[in-house]
């Protein structure tokens, strides 16, 4: 049975144990990232220069400040999965590509599955839960950027497009270097 819970203050120490443990087990290159690299305004910061160290503290500093929004799926009482669904606004990467409806709009930014349970429908019991977050904070968009050619999990990462179009999205637009944004309309 899994569970799905929002990420709050509360729930920061279910988040380390899945970011410091299983995560990121079968591609510890992106360990480090502990889901702030969208959070980052990329003109500031040199995100290549960023450690885990700064990132995990930042991590915890945006989950107690409430400025970090998420998703925790849990089987037995264990975080096994996570999903980084948050309002545009807070997402400051995206910053430079604007959007006109962007105050509307949710993003469905990472997902990571604990290996040995992918597969098992967790990775859409994430959407769903993002999607009825999202809704609930009254954002009329949600949004996400799969990409079709992907040759592993890690590249994976921001959900397989097939996930998305089984769950009502359709492709919004699609741009030069292949990438693919998806809408649902909330």
């Amino acid at each position: 049975m899994i569970q799905v819970k929002p990420l709050s203050p509360e729930r920061l120490a279910d988040f380390l144990k899945f970011f410091d443990g299983t995560a990121f087990s079968d591609n510890p290159r992106w360990s480090s990232c502990y889901c702030q690299c969208f959070y980052e305004d990329h003109s500031v910061i040199k995100w290549s220069e960023r450690t885990a160290s700064e990132n995990r503290a930042l991590a915890c500093e945006r989950i107690q400040g409430r400025s970090m929004q998420g998703y925790l799926a849990y089987s037995d009482g264990s975080p096994v999965g996570w999903c980084n669904a948050a309002p545009r606004h807070l997402l400051h990467a995206l910053d430079d590509e604007p959007t006109p409806d962007a105050e509307h709009v949710g993003a469905i930014i990472c997902f990571l599955v604990e290996p040995s349970q992918r597969g098992h429908g967790i990775a859409r019991a994430l959407l769903d839960a993002a999607c009825d977050g999202m809704r609930q904070q009254g954002l009329r968009i949600a949004e996400g950027n799969p990409r079709v050619d992907t040759s592993s999990s890690a590249e994976n990462h921001f959900g397989p497009l097939g996930l998305y179009l089984s769950a009502g999205f359709t492709v919004h637009r699609e741009d030069e270097d292949g990438s693919v944004y998806v809408r649902r309309h909330l």
